[in-house]
């Protein structure tokens, strides 16, 4: 089987780069400069979510399955920059070509991660291919939107209108899937400055075992799975998390409900 890669990323302000762009003071704190960008996109949108290029990445996790069976990781390290986390994440498509699944990663998790590779000057020549390198990738490669390397469950089954976007949360949990636990992305950045990485990565690491659960439905709608096929997915998910250590997948397993009939 193509090796299938979800991911997911959990970002914080870029407190230097908004210290560059605003000439802001050396005397103020990363929390000052923060709450000085946050109030200025309030001021102008409504809302504080940052702009992708203010965004710094914290955490990126994965699920991996290929006929090896299915794991579940976060990049990297606790002690890891963000420059080493990207360059994880380019390592392994460039080891593996995997087919590319995410959850709003058209929309956010790959123009930042592209946006941070740039500042930092990350090479990803097997994800920025068009052809040049495999001719193959001249008609499906990551970057065009309507290629299928990369499925963006979001917007597929938005039929790309961004009208009829859904929260994974939300489908995750009609599903019978459990959704979201312990935090979402708007506790991130002050979890982050509470030295809460490992939590950050561990609910990190729950929302892309969501998609690629969604993602399993999905097969099971566009006939890649059959129904048996379908349900034999769950239960290897559900058996690879019982037995990893970590105490958020117990939590996570009991937060399973039963999926609605197809």
């Amino acid at each position: 089987m193509t090796p299938i890669l979800v991911f997911d990323i959990e970002t914080i302000p870029d407190v230097a780069g908004i210290r560059r762009l605003e000439g802001l003071p050396a005397t103020l704190t990363d929390d000052e400069v923060a709450e000085h960008a946050f109030a200025a996109r309030r001021e102008k949108t409504g809302s504080d979510f940052l702009p992708h290029h203010l965004q710094r990445i914290a955490a990126i996790s994965c699920v991996f399955r290929d006929n090896a069976g299915f794991r579940v990781r976060s990049l990297g390290t606790l002690a890891d920059g963000e420059p080493a986390l990207i360059q994880s994440f380019y390592r392994v498509i460039e080891k593996y070509t995997p087919q590319l699944v995410s959850w709003n990663g058209g929309g956010f998790d790959l123009p930042v991660l592209n946006y941070r590779a740039l500042v930092h000057g990350i090479p990803a020549s097997r994800f920025w291919d068009l052809g040049e390198d495999d001719r193959d990738f001249k008609w499906n490669n990551y970057i065009s939107r309507y290629h299928a390397r990369h499925t963006d469950l979001m917007d597929v089954l938005a039929m790309y209108q961004a009208r009829a976007n859904a929260p994974l949360d939300a489908l995750a949990k009609m599903c019978g899937f459990p959704g979201k636990l312990g935090m979402d992305g708007g506790q991130v950045w002050h979890a982050f400055q509470q030295g809460h990485i490992e939590e950050i990565r561990n609910y990190c690491e729950t929302d892309v075992v969501n998609t690629y659960l969604l993602y399993c439905r999905f097969q099971l709608l566009r006939g890649g799975f059959s129904a048996a096929e379908y349900e034999d997915e769950i239960v290897l998910v559900k058996n690879a998390l019982a037995q990893e250590p970590a105490a958020h997948w117990a939590e996570y397993l009991a937060a399973f409900g039963e999926a609605p009939a197809g």
